[in-house]
């Protein structure tokens, strides 16, 4: 069986009042998981393992450093969504 060797990314994609409440809750703990500050940058340590070679799984970096969550919330009532940091 051939081996894939590109690189891998996650988009998730959050639908309604409880996915987007239960989306809130998983990205706060990827962002904690992968070391990223609620303003979106990486948080400087001399550490380095297999959690951080990752990060890009699920957060797109921009060309100023910021990493953002490739995920969709969506909800008809605004206010849910208007909660998440994202």
């Amino acid at each position: 069986m051939p081996q894939y060797k590109g690189s891998r990314e996650v988009i998730s994609i959050h639908v309604g009042q409880a996915g987007v409440q239960i989306g809130n809750a998983c990205w706060e703990l990827f962002c904690l998981e992968h070391g990223i500050q609620p303003d979106g940058y990486h948080v400087e340590d001399d550490s380095y393992d297999e959690e951080t070679e990752t990060i890009n799984t699920f957060f797109a970096e921009t060309a100023g450093g910021k990493h953002v969550p490739r995920c969709l919330f969506v909800d008809l009532e605004p206010t849910v969504v208007g909660e998440s940091g994202f």
